[in-house]
């Protein structure tokens, strides 16, 4: 057997194997809710032989979303549509995952294939929210600083967003602290120009997000697993790096966190990012190695020898494909032949095996 067809335990819950579907925004929904785009979506991975299947960023309120039409969480009438995708994922074998978020100050923009640009208010957008009143780029509205009343507030949109996910069916949650949103801008002293005990140092500026950590690992289940999906560098100087990932990571790993999940940039629109096959793999590396915690790669992870290699060499232990799975739904079942690794196809596709 493989390391990439290896199964994995993530306390009592177990992967049937290695990869992972990356969190990807499908901006196609309507009030938050899942529609049949995002049905077929998930479910083919899961028909395509992933172990893990994260939904895309979920909103935990309203104004918590990337843009008008990303999928939420914030209301007991998103639970059913959430449950119909939960229960067809976990008939193909795949474990249902969801990356629960909120996207900051850079929020209320418009599609990507519609250029992505910032909505105003009155123009269908809304006032953005960050730890600083500083903007993401001379194009976006200037973000309103969060009070200390109203980041309590976020704290239990977290945790009242996380019960609703177990109720949908989830057994995996995810929270976002990468890529520039809320929880990323608490991180980074870019974006995080605070006076108070949310900025300033990193025990502070990581305040927040552990708060909001610490929580969900709580109300989860204990036999199941909690991700933390985190840019390890902000690609800038002076920003969020990896020596703060790594102390980041051990203060999670001390609260019960699972696995980080280790991604990177999103925080300032100008930064040099070395874009080049596996870039970011050696976080994964680095943190697996110092913070003593499970981690996941991902990045320009395409070919499934790359996969296996990652995975032999103890860099990661879980390999997340984010586009090459939009390219190829059922990448895991080529993968498994040119591996050499026998496992089961859907019946209905057994003809092609």
């Amino acid at each position: 057997m493989t390391h990439l067809f290896t199964p994995i335990k993530l306390r009592e819950l177990e992967l049937k194997n290695r990869i992972v579907v990356s969190p990807m925004c499908q901006y196609s929904a309507d009030g938050g809710f899942p529609n049949d785009w995002h049905f077929v979506n998930y479910g083919s991975r899961a028909v395509g032989g992933a172990g893990l299947v994260i939904v895309e960023a979920t909103a935990i309120c309203p104004e918590g979303r990337i843009s008008p039409w990303d999928l939420g969480i914030w209301s007991q009438e998103h639970i059913p549509a959430f449950r119909r995708i939960t229960d067809f994922m976990r008939e193909q074998g795949a474990s249902p995952g969801i990356q629960i978020a909120h996207a900051g100050r850079k929020a209320s923009c418009a599609q990507p294939w519609n250029g992505g640009k910032f909505i105003p208010v009155g123009a269908g957008g809304w006032q953005t929210v960050a730890p600083s009143a500083v903007p993401f780029s001379p194009a976006h509205g200037t973000p309103h600083a969060l009070t200390e009343t109203e980041i309590e507030r976020i704290v239990e949109q977290f945790a009242d967003a996380a019960n609703r996910a177990l109720a949908a069916g989830f057994e995996v949650a995810e929270v976002h602290c990468a890529h520039g949103y809320l929880l990323h801008e608490f991180l980074s002293p870019i974006a995080n120009r605070r006076d108070d005990d949310y900025g300033g140092s990193l025990e502070n500026r990581c305040r927040l997000p552990l708060r909001i950590a610490r929580t969900i690992r709580e109300l989860w289940p204990s036999q199941w697993p909690v991700f933390v999906r985190i840019s390890a560098t902000d690609w800038v100087e002076g920003g969020w790096d990896l020596a703060q990932s790594v102390q980041f990571a051990k203060w999670l790993a001390d609260i019960g966190i699972d696995l980080m999940d280790c991604s990177g940039g999103g925080m300032t629109p100008d930064a040099v990012v070395p874009v080049a096959p596996g870039y970011q793999v050696p976080f994964a590396a680095e943190i697996r190695k110092q913070a003593n915690i499970a981690s996941g790669a991902v990045g320009l992870i395409t070919e499934p020898r790359q996969a296996e290699k990652i995975l032999a060499d103890g860099e990661a232990d879980l390999i997340f494909l984010a586009r090459e799975l939009l390219r190829d739904p059922h990448w895991p079942l080529r993968a498994a032949r040119e591996l050499g690794a026998d496992i089961a196809w859907p019946d209905q596709y057994a003809r092609a095996k």
